[in-house]
C-alpha cells in the first residue's frame, strides 16, 4: 500500500479528497492509511500535521502522522472503516507556521554554511523556538549579518524551487545534505541563499517567510545551536518584547529605546542606596549590641530583613554578650534566624533542638549557625526560657 503524497504536488492545499485503505486499532487510537494525503508526515525535523477527517458520520481528528514504507499513516482519535471516502482537512495555521520556520532554516543555513564554512548538524522545529546546531564556533555578530542577510533574502521574494536532479544531474550539483543520499533525491532551493536536499513542505516564495529573527548563539559541543523564530512567530516574539520595553519605558518616564540606560541609572542608584543602607545597618547593629554588653545569653527579634543583614548583627551582638545572641528577624508565623556562639563553640546540638521544636530548617557549625522557623514570637520565646 503506498500513499499518493499530495503535499509534494502542491504544498499549499489544505482540503483534498481521499478513500481509506486500510484502519486498524492502536491501544486508544486508531491507524488510518489514505490513498493520498496532503497530511505531511513527521520527518526531516518538521513535525507532523494535525487536522480533521470528514465523514458522513462526522469529523475524525487526526492527531499525528507518520510514512511507513510509502504509507502515510494517519493516527486518527476513531476508526474510519476501509473504502470510506474522506475530506482531508489540515490545519492551516500549523502547516503554514511549519513552513515558515523550515523555509527561514534553509534560507538562513544556506548563508552560514556559506558565509563560515560550515555546516548544519542538527534541526528540531519546536512548539516554541527552532534550534540549529552548527559545527564551527559562530559569533553574536556573525550570527546577526547572516540574519541581515537572510532577510534581504526573504524581502527579495525570489520562487522556491524544487526539483528531482537525476543521478548525473546531482553529481554535478552542489547542495547541502547532513548524510549520504541514495535514490531519488528532492532539492529544495532559495535562490541566492541555499540549495539543500529536503523532504519537507516549504513556502512558494521567500517572502511568505516574513522575517528571520536569531534569539540566541550559544557554544555547544564543537560548534554552536542557534535559536530563531521565523515568520508569525517572530512577529509575536518582536511584538511581545516591544509592548514589555513599552510598559518598562512608561514606568521610568522614557521611551522604549531608552529603557535600557534607565535601567543602567537604576542600578546605580541602587548600589549607592545598598551602600548607605548598609552603612546606617552598621551605625544601628553597633548601637543595639553595645545595649547587650556583658549580659549574656541575648534573644532579639527585629523586623524583615536580609540574611546578611540578620548574621552582621548577630555577629555584633554575639561579640557583645559573651554568650548566645539568637537574633529572629520577620513577622507573625514566619522568622529567619541567626545564631551566634561566643567563643566558637559547638552549635549543631542547640540548632537541631531548634528546627524539631519550631518546625524550622537550617544549619551551622563552629559558632554560627542560620536558617527559618515557622512558629510564633511566644513559642520561640518559650523554646529559649528552657
Amino acid at each position: 500500500m503506498e500513499t499518493k503524497k499530495l503535499y509534494y504536488q502542491d504544498p499549499t492545499l489544505r482540503e483534498f479528497p481521499a478513500t481509506v485503505l486500510s484502519c486498524e486499532v492502536a491501544g486508544e487510537v486508531w491507524k488510518v492509511v489514505l490513498d493520498q494525503t496532503a497530511f505531511y508526515p513527521e520527518g526531516g525535523g518538521q513535525p507532523a500535521d494535525h487536522g480533521l477527517l470528514h465523514t458522513a458520520a462526522g469529523e475524525v481528528p487526526v492527531t499525528d502522522v507518520h510514512e511507513r514504507g510509502g504509507a502515510v499513516v494517519h493516527t486518527c482519535a476513531a476508526p474510519v472503516e476501509a473504502g470510506t471516502v474522506v475530506t482531508g482537512v489540515l490545519d492551516w495555521a500549523r502547516r503554514f507556521d511549519h513552513m515558515q520556520q523550515h523555509s527561514g532554516e534553509h534560507i538562513l543555513s544556506g548563508l552560514l554554511c556559506r558565509l563560515y564554512d560550515c555546516d548544519n548538524v542538527g534541526f528540531h522545529l519546536g512548539v516554541e523556538t527552532v534550534t540549529i546546531d552548527y559545527n564551527t564556533d559562530i559569533t553574536w555578530e556573525q550570527a546577526l549579518e547572516a540574519e541581515r542577510l537572510a532577510n534581504e533574502a526573504v524581502w527579495a521574494d525570489r520562487e522556491t524551487e524544487i526539483s528531482y536532479p537525476s543521478p548525473q544531474e546531482l553529481a554535478a550539483l552542489e547542495y547541502r545534505s547532513k548524510k549520504e543520499l541514495t535514490g531519488q533525491v528532492r532539492i529544495v532551493e532559495f535562490p541566492e541563499a541555499d540549495r539543500c536536499a529536503c523532504c519537507g513542505t516549504h513556502v512558494e516564495r521567500a517572502g511568505q517567510v516574513g522575517l528571520v529573527k536569531v534569539l540566541s548563539c550559544q557554544k555547544f559541543r564543537e560548534g554552536v545551536r542557534m535559536e530563531i523564530l521565523c515568520g508569525g512567530r517572530a512577529l509575536r516574539y518582536l511584538s511581545g518584547t516591544y509592548d514589555q520595553a513599552r510598559a518598562v519605558g512608561q514606568r521610568l518616564s522614557v521611551k522604549p529605546m531608552e529603557a535600557e540606560r534607565a535601567v543602567e541609572r537604576l542600578e546605580e542608584e541602587l548600589s549607592a542606596a545598598k551602600v548607605r543602607i548598609a552603612d546606617l545597618e552598621q551605625t544601628a547593629f553597633a548601637a543595639i549590641a553595645a545595649e547587650q554588653a556583658g549580659r549574656g545569653d541575648v534573644l532579639l527579634f527585629q523586623s524583615p530583613m536580609r540574611p546578611d543583614s540578620l548574621r552582621r548583627l548577630a555577629d555584633a551582638v554575639g561579640k557583645s554578650c559573651g554568650a548566645l545572641a539568637a537574633v529572629f528577624s520577620g513577622e507573625g508565623e514566619t522568622w529567619s534566624y541567626a545564631l551566634v556562639r561566643s567563643g566558637g563553640e559547638d552549635i549543631s546540638p542547640l540548632v537541631k533542638e531548634l528546627n524539631e521544636a519550631l518546625h524550622g530548617r537550617g544549619g551551622g557549625r563552629n559558632g554560627f549557625a542560620q536558617g527559618s522557623v515557622r512558629a510564633g514570637r511566644e513559642d520561640i520565646e518559650a523554646f529559649f526560657r528552657r
